[in-house]
């Protein structure tokens, strides 16, 4: 029997990724598309003859459910979301309704069409916040910090009670942050890895960045949709935390890849106040025990190496 997914944000950053790796894995792809979205589509260019997409929308439930019940998938990857935490802040409402109430219509979508597929939910570790325990395992209180985390705090525990109250295969992916030359422009990590290709090809004279002491788990986001993958294959439904087990800063990763370039940072890099969240999370650092443990799952590229790809790839793009 040839094995279905059905992906929801196949065209971002993971969506992706996870379409090429479920592809090699002989799956056939369906993907969720928003007939008015616009970005991102360059992502699943490169493979967009080799899967089947649908038109829904997060926020209409019975579009989801449609979708489902064409693609009749045996996985279901939810991986779509508003996922900028600092958009979260000027559009709370918006965030709370495609990152947290978007996850039940999901849940109700698939309880009804196709109640015996396995679904992936996509949790954060924006969700511990202003952190309890460090480092942040599975059993680590929430206390987030951002409209986004508190969207994903009620998306992780809306699974979980599908899953004890429906007996559904649902699990929760803890993912630390993860990163890829498909990262969104808006984010930190590609925002440096770009700005110094930038410079480097004389196209910008300075980069402007907020918090550079914030600490995170940086990994590569093609490494992790194998985690997601691995997780819908075990015998038995349960909650990951994905993540390197190592922290680094912001400010760590501005250096590499300026060095990368062949570029002194301090000549180009100014603190602008308005990129500093209203509330900061400090210290994110994943323990991943469990996984490699249940899961067999381990990174395969380290900090360096994600941070000279980036600067690589955007250097590449460019010139």
């Amino acid at each position: 029997m040839t094995k279905r997914a059905l992906i929801t944000g196949i065209t971002g950053q993971d969506g992706s990724y996870l379409a090429e790796f479920l592809l090699e894995q002989g799956y056939e792809v369906h993907g969720v598309v928003r007939r008015s979205s616009t970005e991102g589509g360059e992502r699943i260019d490169h493979i967009v003859d080799r899967v089947h997409l649908h038109q829904a929308d997060l926020l209409d439930q019975s579009s989801l459910a449609q979708a489902i019940d064409d693609s009749q998938p045996t996985e279901i990857y939810n991986l779509a979301a508003q996922s900028f935490v600092p958009t979260s802040w000027k559009q709370p409402v918006l965030t709370a309704e495609f990152t947290s109430v978007a996850v039940t219509r999901v849940l109700e979508a698939m309880r009804s069409v196709k109640s015996d597929a396995r679904m992936y939910q996509a949790s954060s570790s924006e969700m511990y916040g202003r952190v309890l325990e460090v480092p942040q395992s599975e059993t680590t209180p929430f206390y987030p910090r951002s409209p986004y985390g508190v969207a994903k705090v009620y998306g992780h525990y809306i699974t979980v009670n599908y899953r004890e109250s429906y007996d559904m295969f649902a699990v929760s992916g803890i993912l630390f942050n993860h990163e890829s030359p498909r990262r969104g422009l808006e984010f930190v990590t590609r925002k440096i890895s770009n700005g110094v290709a930038r410079i480097k090809l004389g196209l910008d004279t300075e980069l402007r960045l907020g918090n550079r002491d914030a600490q995170r788990d940086w990994g590569f986001a093609g490494d992790y949709v194998q985690a997601m993958w691995k997780m819908l294959q075990q015998d038995e439904p349960d909650d990951y935390v994905i993540a390197t087990g190592e922290t680094h800063t912001v400010q760590e990763f501005v250096e590499i890849a300026f060095a990368h370039a062949g570029l002194d940072w301090q000549e180009y890099v100014k603190v602008d106040p308005a990129f500093i969240r209203p509330a900061e999370v400090d210290l994110l650092i994943g323990d991943p025990a469990k996984a490699k443990a249940k899961l067999n799952w381990e990174p395969t590229v380290n900090f360096r190496g994600l941070v000279e790809m980036m600067v690589d790839s955007d250097l590449s793009a460019l010139s």
